[in-house]
Parts: structure tokens; C-alpha cells; sequence
């Protein structure tokens, strides 16, 4: 079976990569390598270095290869930036996006697992959203994922199509063989920054906001180990493959977990304390989402392997000392 990945460079898109090849798929890889690292594509995928909207190229490679599935990845993933740059992350994440979406439908290619976030839920009046939770991202990149959500649900009302829609909640560790993991200029996830403290890269860690509504004023997030969430993309692509329908699910623990929690975790597993320091709230920033992910689980009889918060922060340190 042949697959064709968009974003196969980035984080987690090359850890599903590797999984996918493990399996016995044949993989394609289209990125543009403007955030993406071309060492993290595994040297058994095909690199096909080109923008997602470059309609020639992208319709002749559809047209040549005969995909089974696509999986689309490629996008900008920074809140922070989204607010500033509103309309960089429409264009990227949701323009593009349907763009290039549109070539592979008109060419037949018409399974698709679409990368999605748990930012569309904005801050939920509830403790574990579901699925059909009412949407209201509060920044423009998730609303850009919404708007490609809902391109790919109304495009399936008109044409054979089948999809599989992921909302992750936050992704992070690495792959136990460190073939892959987060590389990163300008970062803003959590993880990844506490990470840079440990191995000496940052004097300190900058904690956004302490005056939320949560017990100890810290945002609170669900997080999900990236080898998990590339054995939910690999048994999708199974279902869709197999001619399963359609659906849109959750991707996380369903336990939340607050930034101090985070930090004084990473203490315990370094046996000493990250530096940090509290500043501002930064905007578009929830103060808590934590999944209901029974939907997921109970659908496809899944049990996630590496549900520890230690467990993902190691192996996210391991990745840090390996790339230092």
C-alpha cells in the first residue's frame, strides 16, 4: 500500500513515517522543508521537496503514484505567531491546504487523514470535551484547522470521500529508537523549552501566566506521547484503507496535567530543578483542555502504550541530549 505524507519532515509526521514503513507501507514524503528537517525523513521514504499549492507538481506526483491514502500534516503550528500573523496561518494552514486537497480529490486520491488540534475547542465550559463539543478556537490557527475540517466534511457531501479527522491535544516525547523527535528554532512548546533548560541550551523556562482559574494558576494540558499518536494515524489508515467511514476523533489521555505539574515532573525524573520564571499570559492561550478520548478507544479497541507523564518527558530529554 502506498501512502503519501505531507509534513513528513516535521515532528510528528516523521515519527509516522518510521511507524508506517515498520508496517510494510511504502511512503512518500511532500515537504517544502521551511520548518521541517530533511534528517528526520527516514531513509527508506521518498523526499519530494515542493509546497503543497504547487499544483503541477503536486498533480503529476497524485497522478503518477497512485496513492492509496494521503495523510496531510504540512502546516504552521505556532499560536503565538498565528496572533500576529493572522493571516500568514490562513493562507498556510487553510488556503494551501485546500488547495492541494482539491488535486488530490480531482484525481481520485480520496482517503485522507487530516491533522487536527484540540485548540478548536477553545476554553470548554467542561472538564473533557467530546467530539461534538461546541467549536470556538480563539486563535487563527485553529481556526484555520476548523476551516479545513470543514472544507474536507462538506467536500465528503459532494464526492466519494472518506476521512479520518485527528484532534491532537498536546503531542509530545519521542520515538523510543530516538530515530526522530522535535527539532525547533524558535519553539514555544512547554516541553520542548524545559527540555532546552535541562541539556544547558536556555538559562530558564518562562511560564505564561500564573492567574488562570485552575488550582495552581497554570494553564492545564492533556499530553499525549507522539508513538501513541502515530499508532492511532496507522491503525486510521488500516480502517480507511479497509473501507471503513468516516469519523473525528480526540487524541489524548483524557488526565490533565498543569505547567507546574509539568516542571516539578521534570525535576523528578532529572533530579534537579528547572530554572523558570513567571510571565505574561500569552494570547490565544487556553487555561485548560484535557480529551475525552473514549470515542477513539472504544471504536478501534485501542489502549494507548505510553500513558506516563515521566515516560514522555525522558524520552523527550533522551531526544534533547541526542540533537544537543
Amino acid at each position: 500500500m502506498k501512502i503519501l505524507v505531507t509534513g513528513g519532515a516535521g515532528y510528528i509526521g516523521s515519527h509516522v513515517c518510521n511507524l508506517l514503513l515498520d508496517s510494510g507501507y511504502e511512503v512518500t514524503v511532500i515537504d517544502s522543508l521551511v520548518t521541517g528537517n530533511k534528517n528526520l525523513v527516514p531513509k527508506n521514504a521518498r523526499l519530494v521537496v515542493s509546497d503543497i499549492a504547487d499544483e503541477k507538481k503536486i498533480e503529476d506526483l497524485v497522478i503518477k503514484e497512485k496513492f492509496d491514502l494521503v495523510m496531510h500534516f504540512a502546516g504552521l503550528i505556532r499560536v503565538d505567531e498565528s496572533v500576529k500573523e493572522p493571516k500568514k496561518y490562513h493562507m498556510f494552514n487553510f488556503e494551501k491546504g485546500k488547495i492541494f486537497l482539491n488535486i488530490c480529490f480531482k484525481n481520485g486520491l480520496n482517503k485522507i487523514i487530516f491533522s487536527s488540534t484540540a485548540s478548536v475547542y477553545g476554553n470548554p465550559n467542561k472538564e473533557k470535551v467530546l467530539e461534538s463539543d461546541p467549536l470556538n478556537p480563539l486563535n487563527p490557527y485553529a481556526t484555520s484547522k476548523q476551516k479545513l475540517e470543514d472544507f474536507i466534511k462538506k467536500t465528503s457531501e459532494k464526492i466519494d470521500l472518506k476521512y479520518i479527522i485527528l484532534r491532537y491535544f498536546n503531542v509530545a516525547g519521542s520515538d523510543d529508537k530516538l530515530r526522530s523527535g522535535l527539532i525547533s528554532k524558535h519553539s514555544s512548546h512547554l516541553i520542548k523549552i524545559a527540555c532546552e533548560v535541562a541539556v544547558g541550551k536556555r538559562e530558564k523556562l518562562i511560564i505564561n501566566g500564573n492567574d488562570y482559574d485552575t488550582f495552581d494558576g497554570t494553564p492545564i494540558r492533556d499530553f499525549i506521547h507522539v508513538s501513541d499518536l502515530a499508532d492511532i494515524h496507522l491503525i486510521s489508515a488500516k480502517h480507511l484503507i479497509d473501507s471503513g467511514k468516516s469519523g473525528i476523533f480526540n487524541c489524548g489521555y483524557g488526565k490533565g496535567y498543569s505547567v507546574k505539574e509539568v516542571i516539578e515532573n521534570f525535576n523528578q525524573i532529572l533530579d534537579k530543578k528547572i530554572s523558570y520564571e513567571i510571565g505574561p499570559r500569552r494570547d490565544g492561550d487556553s487555561k485548560m483542555i484535557i480529551a475525552n478520548p473514549e470515542k477513539f478507544n472504544k471504536f478501534f479497541g485501542w489502549k494507548p502504550k505510553f500513558n506516563n507523564i515521566k515516560y514522555i518527558l525522558k524520552t523527550a530529554v533522551d531526544w534533547e541530549k541526542k540533537i544537543k
